[in-house]
């Protein structure tokens, strides 16, 4: 994925000018800690190993949690379909996090009352959005399935391919089709190479994290370590 130079860019003249930023992926907290001082900001983690951070000064923005309230079973790659089908924008939304039997999701106050009004769907299933304190995550931790498998390269579409045993062309349909994300944001083209801790899912095949390559085979294949969210 490209980087947002402009996000990079409106966030740091936001931290100067004693502001918070939206919510940051763990590639754009990097590139901004690269550029300013620990002492130019704090950081709100949401809970341990939080996909999405906000960087801010003096005082933390509005923040709402949204528990969904859903009669069916639903998936992490539901959720995120259907609240980016909103055309919100991304940085707007936190982590959404699976707890207890329910999904929850991390807002701006921005935008919490458009998603109370317009929210109302994830699939064919009616939702209601409740508002949670942030303390009732507190204890969250994330699980994951950890997997082992062998790719030829670490392009995004290939590792897919492996993992949910689906043809190349069929990998490439579903990126046309905006079914596939990387890092939250919607792939647009098969050429991306995933690096490490970067978060990517498939609509109905789930959500994963990249995490290292393993060992070189002989043949010049890849081995890697890839966690699956359970």
């Amino acid at each position: 994925m490209k980087t947002n130079h402009y996000k990079i860019k409106n966030s740091i003249e936001k931290l100067l000018d004693e502001k918070s930023t939206l919510f940051l992926d763990k590639k754009e907290q990097k590139q901004i800690q690269r550029i300013l001082k620990k002492k130019q900001y704090q950081i709100f983690i949401p809970y341990e190993d939080a996909d999405k951070v906000i960087l801010y000064k003096e005082s933390l923005p509005n923040i709402v949690l949204f528990k969904i309230k859903c009669p069916e079973k639903i998936r992490h790659q539901d959720v995120l379909g259907s609240v980016l089908s909103l055309g919100i924008d991304s940085s707007y939304i936190g982590d959404i996090v699976f707890y207890q039997g329910s999904f929850y999701i991390y807002v701006l106050n921005e935008i919490s009352t458009f998603l109370k009004n317009n929210w109302i769907n994830i699939a064919k299933y009616k939702i209601k959005l409740i508002e949670e304190d942030l303390s009732v995550l507190k204890d969250y931790k994330k699980e994951y399935e950890e997997l082992e498998i062998q790719v030829s390269s670490l392009r995004v579409d290939n590792v897919l391919s492996s993992l949910c045993n689906l043809s190349r062309k069929q990998i490439s349909e579903k990126i046309k089709n905006k079914e596939v994300f990387v890092n939250e944001e919607i792939l647009t083209k098969n050429f991306c190479f995933l690096k490490e801790n970067d978060t990517f899912s498939i609509r109905k095949y789930g959500k994963f994290k990249y995490k290292n390559i393993k060992k070189e085979t002989k043949k010049q294949k890849l081995i890697i370590e890839v966690l699956k969210y359970i």
